[in-house]
């Protein structure tokens, strides 16, 4: 089964991927995972990009897809697999599809995690993390048991990223809206677009995936 799920900055894309991954056997694929692999492997996509990136350039649609289309086929892909945070344009959308179908695979399943923008930019920017055990607080919704102390591990070294800012994600969705929106319609008139509330509660979005897979997947 290979899956590509859509949305934008904090929609929760890779906290599913996860689980989709655990659930069924699937690999999650990242692109820029991907890349320092394969730069540190010195494939030969890898040894491309490593000439683009120390040129101070952006790695081309091409060499993306070079990568993708070797690391499908390693044998930890034989069940599946999930990419999130690719594709992000139609060009690159429909590279993909050209790119599966020489060789013989194709997408099962493309699920957009829709979200509301204003919603979403309160959800993200006011999350922090502790440094020392990661887990995951907000403001609103999941603060500490006692301010400025970790729950799980009691560390007082508690972290905002800087790419949280409200101002941040503003932009990070405008850039979505702009820039990759635009393959929603190209999956949907290709009558492969399945669609989720990413506003609802984690578990319930799970549910909701499984539901759409077909196949059971663990809330955590």
């Amino acid at each position: 089964m290979n899956i590509v799920l859509l949305g934008p900055p904090g929609a929760g894309k890779g906290t599913q991927a996860k689980r989709i991954e655990k659930a069924l056997g699937l690999v999650q694929l990242s692109t820029g995972d991907m890349l320092r692999a394969a730069v540190a492997a010195g494939t030969e996509v890898g040894l491309k990009a490593k000439a683009v990136m120390e040129a101070g350039k952006l790695v081309s649609d091409d060499i993306l897809i070079g990568m993708i289309a070797e690391r499908i086929g390693e044998p930890d892909c034989k069940n599946g697999f999930i990419l999130d945070g690719f594709p992000r344009t139609v060009a690159q959308a429909e590279a993909l599809d050209a790119m599966l179908k020489a060789r013989g695979y194709k997408l099962d399943h493309c699920i957009e995690m829709r979200v509301d923008d204003a919603a979403l930019v309160a959800r993200i920017s006011g999350r922090y993390s502790c440094k020392n055990c990661g887990a995951v607080y907000h403001d609103q919704t999941r603060p500490t048991r006692v301010a400025g102390t970790c729950d799980s591990c009691g560390s007082k070294d508690l972290l905002r990223r800087p790419d949280d800012k409200a101002e941040t994600v503003a932009a990070r969705l405008k850039a979505y809206h702009e820039q990759t929106a635009p393959i929603i319609p190209y999956y949907r008139d290709h009558g492969a677009l399945r669609s989720v509330d990413g506003m609802a509660d984690m578990d319930a979005v799970t549910g909701e995936l499984s539901k759409l897979l077909g196949k059971p997947i663990a809330a955590v």
